[in-house]
């Protein structure tokens, strides 16, 4: 199976030695997203919802890069720098999935995140 390299001018340039998204066959793994804007590498953090939506549209962005959308997404993982912040979170994230069909997850409260974000999300999603 090849490897092919999923990065798009949509979503934030990567801040370290990784890629946006790998495809393997089927499979898509995409690095963790924080609230990057992507043109111009600002944080959108001005609150924890704005923050979560920024998240996840630059998740849209590489799935769509890949032909995929969050039906396509088997699991993800949500770290979060606080778990006070999780309902407010959990609203936004949902609001994104189709009901029925959202992926299997976990949520995480960690000491501290790249630039001191409150989230941030990692998929894995197949074709």
């Amino acid at each position: 199976m090849e490897r092919k390299i999923i990065n798009t001018p949509n979503s934030p340039a990567p801040i370290g030695p990784y890629n946006q998204g790998v495809l393997k066959g089927n499979m898509l793994f995409i690095s963790g997203q924080i609230a990057l804007e992507p043109k111009s590498m600002e944080l959108n953090n001005a609150s924890i919802k704005d923050e979560t939506h920024q998240v996840m549209l630059n998740l849209k962005n590489i799935l769509n890069e890949a032909n995929m959308d969050f039906n396509n997404v088997l699991k993800s993982s949500i770290f979060l720098s606080d778990m006070n912040l999780f309902s407010e979170v959990n609203e936004i994230y949902g609001s994104y999935l189709e009901s029925g069909n959202e992926p299997a997850r976990e949520t995480i409260a960690v000491k501290t995140l790249p630039v001191n974000v409150n989230v941030e999300i990692s998929m894995i999603a197949a074709i």
